[in-house]
């Protein structure tokens, strides 16, 4: 006489085991795709320009990249991003926009890289009903000194990785 399983029993398994195949999965879907629509009222802004006369060192400002980490510590998640001066990158809940970045020239001491960044993320703030963007950070950040000024936010951080510009008399690689 051979024992059956209860239909029940089985069906009350089946998810367990379903999700320990799942977990074996190395890639995890990313949780915050990157939204290209950057609301229109953070979208806006110019950029700094490093001279008041308009002419930079080296490489012009519109023409530099920076390279800009962003970690979500909800869930883990760090993604970095190229970014020009002038432009704003929405992952989610947060914008960041680049306003500048700039590197110490080759003959000077220390060497350090720098971004001025602004970092708004949209949550309710207070008694409020409705979820607005506010303005969380606006200041220099720097590659070297990451504790000279830091993104104060219980679920995101942002710190600048590079920026990429030349100087005159530089060799190319």
């Amino acid at each position: 006489m051979t024992m059956r399983r209860p239909v029940s029993l089985l069906l009350a398994t089946l998810p367990l085991s379903v999700l320990t195949l799942a977990a074996c999965n190395s890639e995890t879907p990313d949780p915050t795709p990157i939204e290209t629509e950057v609301p229109e009222e953070l979208a806006k802004g110019g950029t700094a320009t490093s001279r008041p006369d308009g002419e930079d060192i080296g490489t012009p400002m519109a023409e530099r990249v920076a390279t800009i980490g962003l970690l979500n510590k909800r869930n883990n998640v760090s993604r970095d991003f190229e970014m020009k001066p002038g432009e704003a990158t929405r992952v989610g809940d947060v914008v960041i926009r680049l306003r500048a970045c700039e590197k110490t020239a080759p003959w000077e001491l220390p060497q350090d890289e720098g971004a001025f960044v602004q970092v708004f993320v949209r949550e309710r703030r207070g008694a409020e009903t409705e979820r607005s963007w506010n303005k969380v950070f606006s200041g220099w950040l720097f590659r070297n000194s990451p504790s000279l000024n830091v993104v104060e936010h219980p679920i995101y951080d942002v710190w600048v990785k590079s920026c990429a510009m030349s100087f005159p008399g530089e060799e190319e690689d």
